[in-house]
């Protein structure tokens, strides 16, 4: 009789999961656990928490469809709350389980907890990739030697012309619960952030309306500058960010509809984009901690440090600037900007304000339903000049983009005029 624990972490869901498709297959009794981080709630140095009301709310409706997903297949999902590590090795402990699945991570918190399991628990714990569209072997070069610009990885890999892997189906069946192990209240949040609804099906769904049902996939690269609005991007980063959807079974829908619908420009811009995650999934593999450190992986000191008055305006929407301030209150109460939104006010914050980057990024860490630490400290610090940028930095004219951008200033009345901006997107 062989047991399995499932630790889910940033995989909440069941489709191309192949830590829980392994157990699935491997073991004859299993148990599901999700562990809550009582740090997500302390604020940190830089003056923010690493999850915010939005993101919280996101979270638990993830993690409420997963454990529907879960009970559908006979299964059940474990709430544990503590120290994620510490939780995870005390069931080990408890139950004698044979086996432990976890998804790998490039963020240094989840490769130091898988670190330290698996020197705790030699032989039992079982690390899957799923987190990127490649594996590390897939890569045309040693992750040491990764490019130190985009375009010269996207390159690389495109010469070579490499594919992510398949996305593994839904497992037929899952093993019997382990009976006994308790589990604790799920969270309530009353915060509302529709359009958004976290977890798989929702994400899958996302999916399906941008590429099949209502083909805006065909003109993305024409509309993916938008400041507002659902169909001008395809939306999908706060479900792939969660894990609750995979970034290979988009690769592998974007495949399938070029095959048989169209293949154009719009279609491989966001190939490009998913290519540009991919890069700050590696680079964060290969730097680690100095993905967070003020000169970043560039060693470079940036001429910025931290104003608290200027930080607080910036934060709340009372700059000098109406097209920045529009979109921190955008921010605030959906936990959502757009692309071009969050280049304009992080170079607002670093070269206008002169605040350092990294208070930037912790906030955006607090408030984005979207969160990824790759992508969000990676574009930080290429907007900082301390990143993968051979520019050095990049400083937009606030002024110029919102001419260009919000020419009829209709973004900015929205998000700083109307009497209640309420859970607009």
């Amino acid at each position: 009789m062989q047991r399995g624990l499932m630790w889910f972490r940033h995989d909440l869901r069941i489709h191309d999961n192949p830590a829980l498709a392994n157990l699935a297959s491997s073991c004859d009794e299993l148990t599901c656990v999700f562990v809550i981080d009582p740090n997500w709630y302390r604020a940190d140095h830089f003056q923010s928490k690493h999850l915010g009301g939005p993101r919280e709310a996101f979270l638990w409706q993830s993690l409420t469809e997963l454990h529907r997903a879960l009970d559908a297949m006979g299964q059940t999902l474990i709430l544990r709350t503590g120290n994620p590590l510490e939780v995870v090795a005390d069931l080990c402990m408890d139950h004698d389980f044979d086996l432990i699945g976890v998804t790998d991570h490039p963020g240094t918190r989840e490769r130091h907890q898988v670190d330290t399991l698996v020197s705790r628990f030699p032989q039992r714990v079982v690390v899957s990739d799923a987190h990127t569209l490649f594996t590390q072997h897939q890569l045309p070069f040693d992750l040491p030697d990764i490019p130190p610009t985009f375009t010269q990885f996207r390159k690389a890999v495109e010469t070579k012309a490499i594919k992510p892997r398949l996305p593994l189906p839904i497992p037929e069946s899952l093993p019997s619960p382990i009976a006994g192990i308790k589990t604790e209240p799920a969270p309530v949040s009353d915060r509302r952030i529709a359009p958004y609804q976290g977890g798989e099906i929702a994400g899958r769904a996302q999916l399906n309306h941008y590429l099949w049902d209502t083909h805006r996939i065909q003109r993305y690269k024409e509309t993916r500058n938008g400041l507002d609005g659902w169909d001008f991007s395809s939306r999908l980063s706060a479900w792939l960010a969660n894990g609750c959807l995979s970034v290979r079974w988009v690769a592998a829908e974007l495949d399938r509809y070029e095959r048989n619908v169209e293949k154009n420009e719009s279609t491989y811009w966001l190939y490009f984009e998913l290519l540009w995650r991919e890069y700050f999934q590696w680079m964060l593999y290969h730097y680690g901690a100095r993905f967070f450190h003020f000169k970043g992986i560039a060693n470079k000191r940036p001429l910025t440090t931290f104003y608290a008055e200027a930080f607080m305006a910036w934060r709340e929407g009372s700059t000098d600037f109406p097209i920045v301030n529009a979109a921190m209150r955008q921010l605030k109460h959906t936990g959502w900007l757009s692309n071009r939104s969050r280049q304009l006010v992080a170079s607002c914050l670093i070269h206008d304000l002169g605040v350092d980057w990294r208070y930037g990024a912790a906030y955006f860490e607090q408030q984005l339903i979207d969160f990824d630490v790759a992508a969000n400290y990676g574009n930080w610090q290429y907007l900082a000049g301390v990143g993968a940028d051979p520019r050095g930095s990049r400083r937009f004219n606030l002024d110029k983009q919102a001419v260009q951008y919000d020419p009829d200033g209709a973004f900015v009345a929205k998000w700083l005029l109307a009497p209640s901006v309420g859970n607009h997107q």
